[in-house]
């Protein structure tokens, strides 16, 4: 199983466009489950979690815990990923300040 985390400051109302752009598993190598964790420092961000063509997670609130996603308790949601498909979680603030958002993307073979 590969793990990919990232922590980010998102500046009032800014997106991050993918969180786990440039990781390792980016791009899928084999057909897998993906499943994501995520957690904010406050209420107001939001998040959009895609992999290969599905939709999985879209502008939904990212529970707010201050802390980094603990396994299985903040893990949000989990679909099917085949070779080649890109995973995509963009992040969403919608407050007038930074907010921290931590990530957690597990990818295991099927």
């Amino acid at each position: 199983m590969a793990m990919m985390t990232d922590t980010q400051s998102v500046g009032g109302n800014a997106v991050v466009q993918n969180a786990v752009a440039g990781k390792s598993q980016e791009f899928i190598k084999e057909p897998s489950v993906v499943s994501l964790s995520a957690t904010g420092s406050a209420i107001g961000l939001f998040m959009t979690f895609i992999v290969g063509e599905e939709v999985i997670i879209e502008d939904q609130a990212i529970p707010l815990t201050n802390r980094f996603p603990i396994v299985p308790d903040d893990t949000l949601a989990s679909g099917g990923g085949f070779p080649g498909d890109r995973v995509i979680v963009k992040i969403r603030n919608s407050t007038g300040g930074a907010l921290t958002s931590w990530v957690r993307v597990d990818v295991e073979p099927a």
